[in-house]
């Protein structure tokens, strides 16, 4: 990931937050916050990370899927390759260790 690729990541999450909304098994569709998209090198996937909206403060759900845009269209799929997620839970875990580090520089 280059700089400017983080530098947009950061930005996303200093802005208002993304809202999409995703059905569930009973087709109720659910409010979730898009936390972080992201992609993984070496690859021309997509991923997002989101948070449903009206879960408590102490929850700890996060929800990882990979997605396609087109045009205005969002397709999101679950990702069930343990290897796939492996990669997407580092991904995440090794920008979100940095955005913390940044925060903490920018408190000093």
């Amino acid at each position: 990931m280059t700089d400017k690729d983080q530098n947009t990541n950061q930005e996303q999450l200093q802005e208002e937050p993304e809202i999409i909304y995703i059905p569930d098994e009973e087709g109720n569709e659910e409010e979730f916050e898009v936390i972080m998209k992201f992609e993984v090198d070496d690859s021309d996937k997509k991923y997002m990370m989101v948070v449903p909206v009206d879960a408590d403060e102490e929850s700890d759900e996060v929800y990882a899927f990979r997605y396609e845009e087109d045009g205005d269209d969002l397709q999101l799929y679950t990702i069930e390759d343990e290897e796939e997620w492996n990669i997407v839970e580092e991904t995440f875990n090794t920008l979100m260790d940095e955005y913390d580090d940044e925060e903490e520089e920018s408190s000093k």
